[in-house]
């Protein structure tokens, strides 16, 4: 996945990121693409029905590059592990050299298969060929694979298709089409380094990725295939591709094909969008320490609360998680992370029907820590710290059947005011890390939340921030400090409801980060009736740098409730900008 830790993304939805991607991605490089809606739409339904009642599965990250395991030439190599062949320019015939050291006895599909079962998982989406252009397969198009290149002369992709179908569990690929470092030709961010990987680009995809991709496809009919990074993948380039998936309509496909491809699932990785992806699929992909691939030296195992809590986070947001491991070069997956994983399992084993096939909260804030998931007439509210004042939940206008402790059964006393605040009973047995209580109706509940005006500080100011902004279009609100991201389509908007006590003149402060590669954008600020002042978005360096500007003019606002609103109105380079907050600040009054 990607190298560097990733800037705010602000473009993940609509823009392609060339080396931002998962396990797969190194330093950001984003490409803007138009995403298409593809003709497999018809199927999706179908497709998909699984993949949402699953929520949880296993990226696994194994390849030869365990091998060197973050070390090259006697020096521990920066970034992720999968990516020390690029990070360290290791010499195409040097890299291909660990293939003869390359034997792992010790992997075991079922023993596998069964730690990702036992930790609660439903698929599992192994790499099939990453980046370095090594096959974990026995491909008859290449024998630069873990069967021919190796003393192993076994096939994983082959021993996990088994082991999974034997278990239950929904198997997939991950596969780089357009990334690889040993074939000529393929693509390499920061470029070539090797004389040996020049070639012609089309040729390779002609001759080592099409073809793997239906082998792949063929052989062992996978759940799932898993792209990454699409270095100067077109629609052209794409279009072959594409067309195997029309063949096998049941086959989820994520949107890193490129080429326009949008594919079934979106995919934030090592990250979770605080408002999800409303209208599409998504999933969060994500290490379990800090590498995807295996580094001998990186012991930051996320513990078992994160992980945890993770995995609620996205489920009440409508996402599934795919939780990633990196077997050791003789087929080993960490101890940590095993215990880990069987931890996850063991509170999954209590509390799944809280995160599997469920959707989005109907709730954007809670008065507590912890979040709400939905499914059918039911609510589980997973609560991380029990508030001491009481468990409350507001502006639910639906007549509560029971509460009950999904932690030992326990009917929880509970009543409801007739604001549709319901009030519940603090279980006998409370969860160190989420104690959800499930909520019954009499019917799908319906969750009425009122408007929210903002009013003036103490400074007389307005400070209208992006975690409190009203989103229209595809915007999405994301990271911390939050901001408003993923602003790649000039009919997005964002606004607020205001409550004026008094007639006054303002001006307008934003706070707001741009890659320099991405300014230029314009966008005024102000009322929906037209009265607005204008603002251009210079670069800030990267979508992580913030600074705060104060627009030329004035706006005034009059007493009584006004909806502000901020509109691009250009947008030259595929991306407006990602906004923190903007202020009004009074100048004189009326």
């Amino acid at each position: 996945m990607s190298a560097p830790k990733r800037a705010s993304l602000i473009a993940a939805s609509m823009i392609l990121m060339t080396a931002a991607m998962p396990a797969c991605a190194a330093p950001k490089v984003t490409k803007h693409v138009n995403v298409t809606v593809d003709a497999r739409s018809t199927n999706a339904v179908k497709r998909m029905a699984w993949w949402h009642q699953a929520k949880f599965g296993m990226f696994i990250h194994w390849g030869l590059y365990a091998v060197p395991a973050g070390t090259y030439d006697g020096k521990q190599i920066p970034s992720i592990g999968e990516w020390i062949m690029n990070t360290g320019k290791i010499p195409v015939a040097t890299y291909a050299d660990y293939a003869k050291k390359f034997n792992p006895t010790k992997f075991d599909a079922d023993t596998w298969v069964s730690i990702a079962k036992a930790a609660g998982m439903k698929y599992i989406v192994m790499t099939a060929k990453h980046h370095d252009g090594f096959g974990m397969y026995h491909s008859e198009v290449d024998p630069y694979n873990i069967y021919d290149a190796t003393q192993f002369k076994r096939d994983p992709i082959a021993e996990m298709a088994a082991a999974c179908k034997k278990q239950g569990i929904r198997f997939g690929v991950y596969y780089s089409q357009s990334q690889d470092w040993h074939h000529p030709g393929g693509g390499a961010f920061g470029g070539h380094w090797d004389t040996a990987q020049d070639g012609d680009y089309d040729k390779y995809l002609a001759n080592i990725a099409l073809p793997q991709v239906k082998e792949l496809v063929t052989r062992y009919k996978p759940s799932v295939v898993w792209f990454d990074t699409p270095v100067d993948m077109t629609p052209e380039r794409a279009a072959p591709f594409v067309d195997i998936f029309e063949q096998h309509p049941d086959i989820i496909v994520n949107n890193r094909l490129g080429g326009g491809f949008a594919g079934d699932t979106e995919t934030p990785e090592q990250n979770i969008p605080p408002t999800g992806f409303p209208g599409r699929d998504w999933e969060t992909c994500m290490t379990i320490n800090d590498t995807w691939g295996y580094k001998s030296y990186d012991t930051n195992f996320k513990s078992t609360e994160t992980l945890l809590t993770n995995l609620i986070d996205i489920a009440s947001k409508g996402g599934n998680y795919l939780l990633n491991v990196g077997p050791d070069a003789t087929g080993v997956i960490p101890q940590p992370e095993v215990d880990r994983l069987a931890e996850v399992g063991k509170w999954l084993k209590v509390n799944g029907e809280a995160v599997y096939g469920t959707t989005v909260s109907p709730f954007r804030k809670l008065p507590f820590e912890g979040r709400c998931i939905s499914k059918g007439s039911s609510l589980y509210l997973a609560v991380f710290h029990w508030p001491s004042g009481g468990l409350t939940l507001p502006y639910v206008h639906t007549e509560l059947k029971r509460a009950t402790a999904l932690a030992g059964g326990q009917k929880l006393t509970a009543s409801t005011a007739a604001d549709g605040t319901i009030s519940i009973e603090q279980p006998a047995v409370i969860d160190p890390i989420a104690t959800v209580v499930k909520l019954e109706f009499v019917s799908k509940p319906e969750v009425v939340v009122p408007v929210v005006y903002a009013s003036p500080g103490a400074d007389g100011a307005y400070h209208l921030g992006a975690a409190d902004a009203d989103l229209h279009g595809g915007v999405q609100v994301e990271h911390d400090p939050a901001n408003v991201g993923y602003w790649t389509d000039s009919n997005s908007t964002v606004t607020w409801n205001v409550d004026v006590p008094a007639d006054g003149q303002y001006t307008v402060g934003v706070t707001y980060a741009c890659d320099n590669g991405s300014a230029g954008s314009t966008y005024k600020v102000g009322l929906d009736d037209g009265a607005s002042v204008e603002g251009k978005v210079d670069g800030t360096g990267s979508w992580g740098d913030y600074k705060t500007v104060t627009l030329d003019g004035k706006v005034t606002l009059t007493v009584g409730r006004h909806l502000l609103r901020v509109t691009p109105t250009s947008m030259p380079h595929g991306a407006v900008m990602n906004l923190r907050e903007v202020t009004f600040t009074p100048t004189t009054v009326d």
